[in-house]
């Protein structure tokens, strides 16, 4: 499948593409796919990154011909891309629901007007999209939310929300990678570390991989916590062709 995409001299150095406004899958797959073969063609002196909708070029060149690289982004985009070339992981992300943790758990219940159990088997039974990682570093934009979970963000945005809160905001669910003001709905915590500047990579997932939350009590949360401190627990993850 193959979009009508515009092209925009974004600065000196770099290049937006635009796809159409949506929220996408098909979208996405052919953005994580153009990604990789402008990475693989232009090895040298380039960075992309990847939004919604669109991906930013950037040309690390001191002077660089703009139009001619727009031109050979039309060129290599019209002979085609390979969603294979695109390496997805499925990764199985731990989730206490306590209410210490939930602290708007009955609250969501009750505007739903279903059980606490209930929230929880809605909020784990998806596999989330990341659609890509911003608004803090390691904060993954995730698509695929159940239409029964959608909740306005609050009013009232809370100054201090705790690092690992797993959260509803409008028809997006996400976890807070280091503690930050919010104003989503706070429903349980992750041990997990969403981004760690000590890794090489510090972000375990990135765009086009997926997400699946599993609730677990909060003896096995704090378990995850010692391996974790111990640098001995691993996600538990798999190749993924979503």
């Amino acid at each position: 499948m193959s979009f009508k995409l515009t092209y925009k001299i974004y600065s000196e150095h770099s290049i937006l593409v635009e796809w159409n406004p949506v929220i996408d899958k098909d979208v996405l797959n052919d953005i994580l796919a153009f990604k990789t073969k402008i990475e693989a063609t232009i090895t040298t002196n380039v960075q992309v990154t990847t939004a919604y909708n669109s991906l930013l070029v950037i040309f690390n060149d001191f002077k660089v011909d703009l139009s001619a690289k727009v031109t050979l982004l039309k060129d290599l985009y019209a002979e085609g891309l390979s969603a294979a070339s695109v390496i997805k992981t499925l990764f199985k992300i731990p989730v206490c629901y306590d209410a210490d943790f939930g602290i708007d758990l009955e609250f969501v219940a009750q505007e739903k007007g279903v059980s606490i159990s209930k929230i929880i088997q809605q909020h784990t039974a998806p596999i989330y999209t990341v659609y890509f990682i911003g608004f803090l570093p390691g904060f993954l934009y995730l698509g695929g939310l159940p239409e029964e979970l959608i909740m306005p963000r609050k009013a009232t945005p809370r100054l201090r929300i705790k690092k690992g809160a797993v959260a509803i905001g409008g028809n997006q669910t996400g976890v807070y990678p280091v503690e930050s003001p919010g104003g989503w709905n706070i429903i349980g915590n992750s041990p997990l570390p969403f981004f760690d500047v000590t890794k090489d990579v510090p972000c375990f997932a990135k765009p086009g991989d997926a997400i699946q939350f599993y609730s677990v009590t909060k003896k096995k949360y704090d378990d995850i916590k010692t391996l974790i401190n111990a640098n001995v627990f691993q996600i538990e993850s798999e190749d993924y062709n979503g």
